[in-house]
């Protein structure tokens, strides 16, 4: 079964983490068969900062506004199944955990929690407060799934972007998707 997906890109720092997710599902799209996204303003200065690089608008994804509440992922009806908030401020996960739907990135993580389908937040900051992890423990158990954006080294990356690797590999094996990856024990 093909799925739907929706990447938001939020202002935290971590810009190359979601750079990678798009990339890899852009290589896996037959996988899928059809990828959307949605950035805040803050993420597109960040990105800028972090990367340099021509920003996700020069990607094959089609982009929503954070204010267009007409995007198809805005409607359980749409039958999105999976999103990836990539990464995902503080601000974003606490408004998600107080059920505030103020933009499309929080209507949308709404919508798939109260589908019951698949959203990771790929969390960025640290240290941790106790407001931090009590919205965590909401999301996580309204069905969400929290994956820090903490890398491994078992792999033994060498670069930056293979350290990136190790947490975009893991989001996407979350997800569901067949991805070529280190796995231990092989």
């Amino acid at each position: 079964m093909k799925r739907k997906i929706v990447v938001a890109v939020t202002g935290a720092s971590g810009s190359i983490y979601a750079k990678q997710v798009i990339e890899k599902l852009l290589g896996i799209a037959d996988q899928w068969n059809e990828l959307c996204a949605v950035i805040s303003d803050n993420a597109r200065e960040v990105w800028k900062t972090e990367l340099g690089d021509p920003f996700i608008d020069d990607y094959n994804v089609k982009i929503y506004g954070k204010a267009d509440f007409n995007a198809p992922f805005a409607s359980g009806s749409g039958q999105f199944d999976t999103m990836i908030i990539v990464p995902c401020s503080m601000g974003t996960l606490g408004r998600i955990a107080g059920g505030i739907s103020n933009d499309l990135v929080t209507r949308a993580a709404d919508v798939v929690l109260k589908e019951r389908r698949k959203l990771v937040c790929v969390v960025r900051d640290t240290p941790y407060n106790l407001v931090h992890i009590k919205n965590m423990e909401i999301v996580t158990l309204a069905g969400g799934i929290i994956c820090p954006a903490t890398p491994s080294f078992y792999s033994r990356p060498q670069t930056v972007e293979e350290v990136a690797a190790t947490v975009t590999d893991r989001v996407l094996d979350l997800c569901g998707f067949d991805v070529q990856t280190y796995r231990w024990g092989k």
